[in-house]
């Protein structure tokens, strides 16, 4: 048996219920990434940003069922700006001292085509959880290592992150995720 399922083959369906694939993963940290971008501005420019500290793990039920927790060390905000970062983090954004992490969980994920996964769960961040739809293409999937690809747009105001004077910044942020699953 293969190791490597090309890109051509990496049906979900026949991944997700394939005996090699059961089990618990566990998530690369720094083969993983989580990014985030808002127009800011009125659209004119766009704040890019970085969390450089993740950690998660995900299981695979031998009915192809999938769950995955994310968390996110939202201290780890990065935009190369410190100001905008302290303020990031300050209780009007992420309320980083009384809520340090983010949480996804991925309380389900069913194949939508032949490399995408749509998933539905929970988002949590500064103390608020909203629900969260969102589609994963699967990519290179060995029997040691899956790495899944998502763009989420969240509306920042359900979780109380409102500042935005003269609505100069977007209420919607788009992250963009790249997590890469080992086995442990």
């Amino acid at each position: 048996m293969s190791d490597v399922a090309s890109p051509a083959s990496a049906d979900v369906a026949a991944l997700v219920t394939s005996p090699t694939m059961t089990g618990r993963w566990v998530l690369d940290g720094p083969g993983s990434s989580v990014e985030f971008h808002v127009r800011h501005f009125w659209g004119a420019i766009t704040v890019h940003g970085s969390f450089r500290q993740l950690s998660g793990e995900a299981a695979v039920g031998a009915d192809g069922t999938i769950t995955c927790v994310l968390t996110i060390d939202a201290r780890s905000l990065r935009t190369r700006n410190r100001q905008r970062d302290d303020h990031l983090r300050s209780a009007g954004f992420f309320d980083v001292d009384a809520h340090p992490n983010m949480t996804v969980t991925v309380t389900g994920a069913k194949p939508a085509g032949p490399e995408i996964l749509a998933c539905t769960g929970t988002m949590e961040a500064a103390g608020r959880v909203q629900p969260l739809q969102f589609t994963a293409r699967v990519e290179r999937p060995t029997t040691g290592s899956v790495v899944l690809h998502a763009e989420v747009v969240v509306d920042r105001t359900g979780f109380g992150m409102t500042w935005r004077p003269f609505k100069i910044a977007a209420p919607q942020a788009r992250a963009t995720v790249v997590a890469r699953f080992v086995r442990p």
